[in-house]
């Protein structure tokens, strides 16, 4: 029996970043296992470079990994190189950076991770892309009180985030409008940070959590009436998929990595970083509460139609035929 090929997956992020991309690489390597011999790696070449070696290389973020995607394509010639692009990628860093771009050329596919993200491309690399949208469990949709709506923020805090746009949008609302906002994530930016504090110390609706673990902030997820997501710029946030996947509706910035994995008819946008429409949109939010026919409701089953695009057996299948097209 022949061996299995052998996948060395490079994340600029490991287990102590809890990290959308650390999240990304330890799921695709359980994925995989099955089917390929993966390891993980923060660059290459690494320990297990040389010994069994490695017949294909898959590199989360252009940008970062840049290094270990040129020293693969100097000492790999021919063999596959796989780059998988973040929203940083796109959305600002393969506009101006060299090392980005490099990684783009000589990439052998390219994997993106919502459907809006391939015209966003230079035409000249654009038939090199993959749509692998990203995936999780389904967890059951928790009952929800009526008193008033949750809503809760996760993403670390950084200016592609954009949590400015909540943290207006918390000033905007009274607390006795029976909104409650639970914001989690690191303050990766101090200047961030201090204001996500004075938000919470002038609004008491409005509380940061700061870093939780992965599941603590997914059970706040299920209990949450919405998860609100403002970013700038995304390449197919995991938080909006896991808030899908348990039945909690999204209010969303419209942004291209939020309209590609929610859909273009989706009626949960608001302009980015208009804090008015996301404070009239949580309004609207609470005003239908339990209604069957209203805001929450639509958005709620809208968001079902999407569930199964986000499925672990979806994204093993699209994963694979990436690789073994290379293969």
């Amino acid at each position: 029996m022949n061996a299995k090929p052998t996948l060395c997956i490079v994340t600029p992020a490991l287990a102590n970043a809890n990290n959308g991309n650390w999240q990304t690489a330890r799921r695709w390597a359980r994925l995989l296992s099955g089917h390929y011999r993966v390891r993980l790696a923060r660059q290459w070449p690494d320990a297990g470079a040389a010994d069994p070696g490695t017949d294909v290389l898959l590199a989360l973020h252009a940008r970062r990994s840049a290094a270990s995607i040129a020293a693969w394509a100097e000492a790999c010639p021919g063999r596959p190189l796989v780059v998988a692009l973040t929203g940083t990628d796109l959305y600002r860093d393969i506009a101006v950076d060299a090392d980005a771009q490099r990684s783009l050329a000589l990439a052998t596919r390219l994997i993106v991770l919502q459907e809006q993200a391939p015209a966003d491309v230079p035409v000249a690399w654009r038939d090199k892309c993959r749509v692998v949208f990203q995936s999780s469990t389904r967890r059951a949709t928790l009952p929800k009180t009526a008193a008033h709506l949750r809503a809760v923020a996760v993403g670390h805090l950084r200016d592609e985030k954009w949590p400015q746009t909540l943290f207006e949008a918390a000033r905007l609302l009274h607390p006795d409008e029976g909104i409650l906002i639970d914001h989690i994530g690191q303050a990766l930016d101090p200047a961030l940070g201090e204001q996500a504090r004075a938000t919470a110390a002038a609004c008491p609706h409005y509380r940061w959590l700061g870093g939780l673990p992965h599941a603590a902030a997914r059970q706040r997820i299920q209990r949450a009436h919405v998860l609100v997501h403002p970013s700038r710029m995304e390449g197919g946030a995991h938080v909006v998929m896991e808030a899908v996947l348990c039945g909690t509706p999204v209010l969303a910035s419209r942004v291209p990595g939020n309209v590609g994995m929610l859909g273009v008819g989706y009626a949960g946008y608001f302009p980015p970083g208009d804090a008015q429409a996301l404070a009239d949109g949580l309004r609207r939010c609470r005003a239908d509460i339990g209604a069957p026919d209203g805001v929450l409701a639509r958005l709620q089953a809208q968001c079902a139609q999407r569930a199964a695009l986000f499925e672990p057996a979806a994204e093993r299948a699209a994963l694979r035929a990436v690789i073994d097209e290379l293969l």
